[in-house]
């Protein structure tokens, strides 16, 4: 279990490449898997191609160089 409540930015990233596609705008809370579906349908929410790139990206943390470029 990666507990996505307990850390401060999230965001949605590409299974194939690893790469950063959008970082989650709000603070984390509930369950992990109430997390990835906030963040999913945040997405979904801003594009109409956003639902392509979610059936082929996860949610995960950020990287240390990933989080003092979102500050």
């Amino acid at each position: 279990m990666k507990n996505f409540a307990s850390v401060e930015k999230i965001g949605l990233r590409d299974k194939e490449t690893k790469k950063l596609i959008v970082v989650y705008p709000f603070k984390p809370e509930g369950t992990d898997a109430e997390i990835d579906i906030a963040v999913k349908d945040w997405y979904y929410k801003q594009s109409c191609e956003a639902e392509d790139k979610i059936l082929t990206s996860y949610v995960d943390f950020l990287t240390e160089n990933e989080l003092k470029a979102h500050k």
